[in-house]
């Protein structure tokens, strides 16, 4: 291979080496025209017949550069004016809901939770649960579901357990129950047994014996003594179970702590009526206490028959003259037991009765 031979192979290879230059260049078009220039250039300028001198290379390679700047400008003006910014994504605004004022901001679908929802079906509330009716009633609906009290029927009351169950009227017949006694009175209600018919004792009926004056006299010592000690026996125990009052518990304090105050016991009539002369003023409060414990239905200042009953019922038994005694307390027979006449009874003087004591 010649001289020429081996010059032509080096510019071939030159030219193919500046074209992948090109294929990498920003401005591909620009650099390819250029190059293509340029290596015509040096074509040229190894050809020493064709240059005579190297200020005619000096000028062609200035026209090359200026060829390649104008390039440039044009090409920056046709290009976009922010250089690869990226695609523009669409974008999807939330649709807002305009939410009514005071709603609630957790909404539910109607129907959403159905199956979870479990409907309770409603009871209507008894309305005889807060009707109280009296012994020997019970209470019923009426067709409009309206509460009253009817007599009961003596058959649904329990049998009795015991003989302590049962009770003597003033019929003088044993019932097996209070229960069986009230619920036979309300059956004779408006009628004149019904009127008179009371529960008199606590056991079955039995024997009671006739009560004589002078047993009759006696009767009050032993009562006044009775209800002093149940009133101390109450102010012992009464340290948390609120048996009295703050004001009773004052009342029965100065009693409780009196050294000359009589100890209960089996006394003779005889101590019981000096020691009653002697501390009088000891039972003027328990005679008050007992009428209040006893006038409570209603509360009026007055005790019937009815209201007698938890004090006679259990005393007939051991003190067969109770029966005459509350009789004859009853001063203006009007089949009721004013405070002045109970006080009278027990020997409590008329100065010494006070409303204001029944605490």
């Amino acid at each position: 291979m010649g001289r020429e031979d081996s010059l032509l192979v080096r510019k071939k290879n030159k030219k193919g080496e500046r074209k992948r230059e090109c294929e990498t260049h920003p401005y591909y078009f620009c650099c390819l025209l250029t190059y293509s220039i340029s290596f015509r250039f040096l074509q040229t300028y190894q050809e020493p017949e064709a240059l005579s001198s190297l200020v005619l290379r000096s000028g062609i390679r200035m026209k090359v550069w200026v060829f390649f700047i104008i390039c440039l400008a044009g090409k920056a003006l046709a290009a976009p004016q922010q250089d690869a910014l990226p695609e523009e994504e669409e974008v999807i605004e939330d649709v807002v809901t305009e939410e009514t004022v005071g709603a609630n901001p957790v909404q539910i679908e109607i129907g959403e939770f159905d199956e979870a929802i479990v409907e309770e079906e409603y009871v209507p509330e008894n309305p005889c649960i807060n009707h109280h009716c009296k012994h020997g009633k019970v209470c019923e609906v009426d067709e409009s579901n309206t509460p009253m009290c009817v007599c009961q029927d003596p058959s649904t009351c329990p049998a009795s357990v015991g003989e302590f169950e049962k009770v003597c009227a003033t019929d003088n017949k044993t019932y097996d129950s209070s229960c069986h006694f009230f619920a036979t009175k309300c059956t004779l209600e408006g009628t004149k047994k019904g009127h008179k018919l009371h529960l008199d004792y606590i056991g079955p009926c039995k024997y009671i014996a006739t009560c004589v004056d002078s047993e009759l006299n006696e009767f009050p010592l032993r009562m006044r003594d009775w209800l002093k000690n149940v009133l101390v026996s109450l102010f012992e125990r009464d340290e948390d179970h609120n048996l009295l009052n703050e004001k009773q518990k004052l009342r029965v304090k100065k009693i409780h702590e009196n050294e000359k105050r009589l100890e209960a016991g089996d006394h003779t009539v005889e101590l019981l009526a000096r020691d009653f002369e002697k501390n009088y003023n000891m039972y003027i409060f328990p005679v008050h206490w007992q009428f209040g414990q006893l006038d409570q239905h209603p509360i009026d200042g007055y005790l019937s028959h009815t209201e007698l009953s938890p004090l006679r019922a259990p005393l007939i038994p051991m003190e067969h003259c109770t029966t005459r005694f509350f009789e004859e307390c009853d001063f203006d027979n009007d089949k009721y037991i004013a405070l002045d006449e109970w006080a009278k009874c027990f020997g409590i003087k008329d100065q010494d009765v006070d409303e204001n004591m029944i605490i």
